[in-house]
């Protein structure tokens, strides 16, 4: 299958991928417990701009307003009977813009977790997991999106799941989670264990990575265990820009548009061929970024103390594989936002 998505991974040495949904809006007014989905027919004009700043900022793809849009996550706002309609106008505004632009930009329909816990630890069937994820990715793909992108995940039954119902779809996709319990997903994976995962699947994604977790460097490393994999897939790095710190009522992330641009020349030479950022990630951030990727020669792989030199310490001491004491018990509070 060749649509404006794979032919770019074909065609392009690095993909630049958006940055935060979350931050973005909380700034053009959301407000902390809202839907950001409803936005979708509320507020078109607001995720018009969303879309627009990453698209300005130089970024090649970007994704849609419909990281909750599954019925389980519209429940908690009562919009369950509402995810057609909510997936179909992120993606149709996503499309309306990329088709404005003089050059290939791509609109990657957002898909995040459920919410809910998975048999056997917890009460959601593999079915009911398949046919939430299955509406979700049928509105998405009906307003126009290039490419479905499963994002955030923790538990490897969720991501199995949503690969299933994505099959009925006909459309690549993406897939990454995120590793930020000592280089593990709040679940266990390892990222070892993801790169063997997506190898197992009757419908791989295109390409798979992580998104979220702690900072930049936790992601880097992450990064590098897929690289260790020896995997021909493409690898995505969208990591947050930098620690978030509670200041005067708000959350701020401390990462400079200078640091994610470091960020970004360093997940490149680490391996990922799809960059962009996670939480707190603004069109400045992204700006510089851009610049990075197209000036800066491409490099050896980073070892871990050149990234802690440029991007900061390490959340843990070790990154979940092998013999590391830091393995964390898996949790089962998933209820997250992207960005």
């Amino acid at each position: 299958m060749t649509n404006a998505f794979t032919k770019m991974l074909a065609t392009r040495d690095v993909i630049l991928a958006d940055g935060a949904t979350g931050t973005n809006l909380f700034n053009m007014g959301l407000q902390s417990g809202d839907a950001p989905e409803f936005w979708n027919v509320d507020h078109p004009d607001r995720i018009a701009a969303l879309y627009a700043g990453a698209v300005d900022a130089g970024s090649d793809l970007f994704l849609t307003n419909s990281f909750g849009g599954n019925a389980s996550r519209l429940k908690l706002h009562d919009g369950q009977r509402r995810v057609r309609e909510l997936n179909m106008a992120a993606a149709d505004i996503g499309r309306n813009l990329a088709d404005r632009q003089d050059h290939a930009v791509v609109v990657a329909g957002s898909v995040g977790p459920t919410g809910e816990i998975m048999e056997p630890v917890g009460t959601l069937s593999h079915a009911l997991a398949v046919e939430m994820f299955h509406e979700q990715a049928e509105a998405l793909r009906d307003g126009g999106v290039d490419v479905l992108w499963l994002e955030t995940i923790s538990a490897p039954e969720e991501y199995r799941a949503a690969a299933e119902a994505f099959s009925l779809v006909g459309l690549p996709w993406v897939g990454t989670m995120s590793f930020d319990t000592a280089g593990r997903t709040m679940m266990g994976v390892t990222s070892a264990d993801m790169a063997q995962m997506v190898e197992e699947l009757a419908n791989p994604p295109v390409a798979f990575g992580a998104n979220c977790g702690t900072g930049s460097s936790d992601l880097l490393r992450t990064v590098l265990g897929f690289s260790a994999q020896g995997t021909e897939r493409a690898i995505v790095a969208k990591g947050n820009a930098g620690i978030p710190k509670y200041h005067d009522g708000h959350i701020h992330y401390n990462g400079t548009p200078e640091l994610m641009a470091d960020y970004a020349v360093m997940a490149r030479d680490s391996g990922a061929r799809i960059v962009g950022g996670c939480c707190g990630t603004m069109p400045e951030h992204l700006r510089h970024m851009r610049e990075a990727l197209d000036t800066r020669p491409r490099g050896e792989r980073p070892t871990l103390d050149q990234i802690t030199a440029a991007l900061g310490a390490f959340s843990s001491a070790g990154d979940g594989t092998g013999d590391d004491a830091n393995a964390p018990t898996p949790r089962t509070n998933r209820r997250r936002r992207r960005g």
